[in-house]
């Protein structure tokens, strides 16, 4: 069986949207054009951003339906990078607080993708 190891966003300005992830992922994207980058991370995810109006076939939803989650060792950590984020302007969707699954805040990218950080419980 294969298992996913790439996920795409569609965007509304891939450039603008290559800027925010380089920052908030501190890393380069291995591929950029005017409507299409590709960032490959450290633990081996790919992350593409395309453009909403160029991707085949058209798509017929945007940001907001789902979410990228970021885990984290600890609580403490998901607290200083609420403290980041939001001191670089990131929009923030929910505070920290406890969930049934664990310690979590939720931020938004531009084109209103969720970015969830997490620290599971136990």
């Amino acid at each position: 069986m294969t298992h996913p190891d790439f996920t795409i966003l569609y965007v509304d300005n891939p450039p603008a949207s290559t800027e925010f992830y380089r920052a908030l992922l501190g890393a380069e994207p291995v591929e950029a054009s005017p409507t299409f980058s590709l960032f490959v991370l450290q633990n081996g995810m790919k992350l593409g951003l395309w453009s909403r109006h160029t991707v085949e076939p058209k798509a017929s939803v945007t940001g907001g339906g789902g979410e990228l989650a970021f885990r984290v060792e600890n609580d403490a950590r998901v607290d200083e990078i609420f403290a980041d984020w939001k001191a670089k302007g990131i929009d923030m969707l929910q505070q920290p607080a406890g969930m049934e699954f664990g310690y979590t805040f939720t931020a938004a990218d531009p084109d209103n993708h969720r970015l969830r950080v997490y620290a599971f419980a136990g």
